[in-house]
Order: C-alpha cells, then sequence, then structure tokens
C-alpha cells in the first residue's frame, strides 16, 4: 500500500477522515497555512506539530480518536518559514487569527523543536506540552549538511530525496512499514519551498533556551527501536526535563503516531486529563462536515460522526484496544508516577 499522494490506495480510514473532517486555507500576511481543526470549539486546542517530512495530515488518526472522546484537536502544516524567530511571530499571529489564546502542543521531531522554543519566547501561552522523538539544538543536523546555503536553488527531487534518506529502510513489520509508505506520499505533495524552509528549520544552528513551563506540565514520548533523531539528543531532552512524565513505547519508529495510534492516543488522553483538559464528549454528536460543534441544534441535526464511520477498507488496525486503554487511563490518570511504560504488545 502506497501512501496518500504516492498514486495507490490511500488507507481505508484516511479516505473516510477526509470525507469527514474539512482541510481550511487560511493567508496570513503572506503566509498560507493548511490545517485541520475539528472538536468541541469550547475546549482548549491540543495542536499537533509535524517533523520535517510531516503535513497535517499524518495526524489524522489523532483527530479521528480524541474528537470523539470530546476533544479540540488542531493539526497543522508547518508554513513556508525560514527562520525561528518568522516562526515564532507566523505562529502567533496564526493563533490570533483563529482568537485561541492558551495551547497544548503535542511535536514530533522538528515539530517538538518549534514547539519548545515557542514556549520559550511566548511562555503565557502555551499550557502544555508533548514531546516525541525531538531535541534541543539543531547543532548536529546544521553539520550534516554543509550545502545548507545553497538550498534555495536544490532542485526538489534533491531535496526529497535527502529527507526520504533520514527514514529507515525495511524490512519493517507491517504497521511501521505503512507508516512510512503514507509519510513518503505526504513528502510527494510538498513543494520545493516547501521542502528548502523546513530544511532550513532543521539546520539554523539554535538551542532551547530554559521554559517558564513546570515539568509537570511535561510528557516526553518516545519510541525504543529507532527515529531519525539521534539517542544523544534524545537523551540531553530527557535530561533537561527530569521532572517530565515519560511514555515509552517499545516499538514504532519514526512515525509512532500512525504505527502505534492507539498508545499514542491513550497517552495524549492521558497527558490531557493530568494538565487539565476537561473533553466535552456530550458534544460529540453536533459535529458536521464543515468541522463545527457544540450547540444543541447541531446536535439535534446529527450531522456526520465518526461513530458513522463504514468498515475499514483493508487497514489494519495496531496493537491495543478499547479495554487497554480504559484500563490504563484508570490505574494512571491520579498517580504520582510516571505514565507506564507501554505494554500493548
Amino acid at each position: 500500500m502506497k501512501g496518500a499522494g504516492g498514486g495507490a490506495a490511500a488507507p481505508g480510514d484516511y479516505v473516510y477522515f477526509k470525507s469527514v473532517v474539512p482541510l481550511h486555507k487560511i493567508s496570513i500576511g503572506p503566509k498560507l497555512w493548511r490545517y485541520y481543526d475539528f472538536g468541541p470549539k469550547v475546549v482548549p486546542p491540543l495542536v499537533c506539530i509535524p517533523g520535517i517530512a510531516g503535513t497535517a495530515d499524518v495526524y489524522y488518526k489523532q483527530i479521528m480518536s480524541l474528537c470523539m472522546k470530546g476533544y479540540r484537536v488542531i493539526s497543522i502544516d508547518v508554513p513556508q518559514v525560514w527562520n525561528h524567530h518568522e516562526w515564532i511571530h507566523s505562529f502567533e499571529k496564526f493563533l490570533d487569527s483563529m482568537n485561541i489564546h492558551h495551547v497544548h502542543i503535542y511535536g514530533t521531531s522538528l515539530g517538538g523543536f518549534l514547539a519548545q522554543i515557542f514556549a520559550q519566547q511566548r511562555p503565557r501561552r502555551v499550557k502544555s506540552l508533548v514531546l516525541s522523538n525531538t531535541f534541543l539544538e539543531t547543532h548536529k543536523f546544521a553539520a550534516a549538511m554543509p550545502w545548507s546555503p545553497v538550498v534555495n536553488w536544490t532542485p526538489s527531487f534533491l531535496l526529497k530525496r535527502y529527507l526520504l534518506t533520514g527514514i529507515r529502510d525495511g524490512p519493517h513489520e507491517p504497521f511501521i512499514a505503512d507508516s512510512v509508505d503514507f509519510v513518503v506520499g505526504q513528502v510527494e505533495t510538498l513543494s520545493r519551498d516547501d521542502l528548502s524552509s523546513r530544511l532550513m528549520l532543521n539546520v539554523n544552528v539554535s538551542s532551547v533556551g530554559s521554559l517558564m513551563l513546570p515539568d509537570s506540565l511535561i510528557t516526553i514520548m518516545d519510541t525504543n527501536d529507532y527515529s531519525a533523531v539521534p539517542q544523544q539528543l534524545k537523551d540531553q531532552l530527557n535530561e533537561r526535563y527530569p521532572g517530565a512524565r515519560r511514555a515509552v513505547l517499545k516499538t514504532g519508529g519514526d512515525f509512532p503516531f500512525l504505527s502505534r495510534p492507539d498508545e499514542v492516543n491513550l497517552y495524549l488522553q492521558l497527558h490531557l486529563r493530568r494538565v487539565g483538559v476537561e473533553p466535552r464528549p456530550d458534544l460529540v454528536q453536533g459535529f458536521t462536515g464543515n468541522g463545527s460543534a457544540g450547540n444543541s441544534m447541531d446536535q439535534k441535526d446529527g450531522g456526520d460522526s465518526f461513530n458513522d464511520s463504514p468498515g475499514d477498507s483493508g487497514h489494519r488496525r495496531s496493537a491495543g484496544s478499547d479495554h487497554d486503554a480504559r484500563y490504563w487511563g484508570s490505574e494512571s490518570h491520579d498517580s504520582d508516577e510516571p505514565i507506564p511504560t507501554s505494554t500493548m504488545y
């Protein structure tokens, strides 16, 4: 199965997701923002920021799961910004345009780094962080890409080839292989300027300073098998936030949000509960095709709901079940112990 955009059939649940959840595009100044925003608008949002090879679409499994439980999820494409200062200002304007004052952020790889520097520079806006397979500084990536000064003149196919070399080749077990196929398909949808700007964000030499956010409001979610982020950089992140909760997935590769969605969604739900985000499952029936939710009139209509999802045409479900999620959630919600190591295999 090839990933979306790769010319072959997309996963059945992704096809259904696209039919129900609208993709929004908004221009803010010179920047075009592409994003999904789904779930009750009265709930403080979880904003998902992808890595260098990701798009807003890679978090579709998180949107489908968490929004059905009454959470609001916003998944974004990183727009064409060329340095970290520009990212901070552009993301702030994006939030302002949506009248969002406070956010919880889930960032993976480069997205986790961008989440941290935004939290450093705009501490009043970021209420909590979930950081996955990410890092504190970009020096190693800059050293590994000495040709970065000419990235703006590099053909698109070479940028894609360079970007995809960071994704580990197979053989993979089926769920991880599917996640790689999906992300490769998403990379094929990116323009040359999209690719160039993301590579520049990854190699502009910078590091995360101290955050005002307490460690208790940070969850670090890593895979134990492999990722494109060197282990040394992940260890630095763990040392920086010694009081953060740990969510460890035994396997999952670079894209656990796709290959291990049940476990990732569980840990995101535990994090949101712990930091005080109250879901509104009573508003779930109010979801309609335009992504709105939230009043009694909507609920009378019914609208589209993930409860009405047709059978998944050929998509394999990852390990773990709703029973597992309820069990772990009840055991972990009010505990002062770290989030338990994942054992749902």
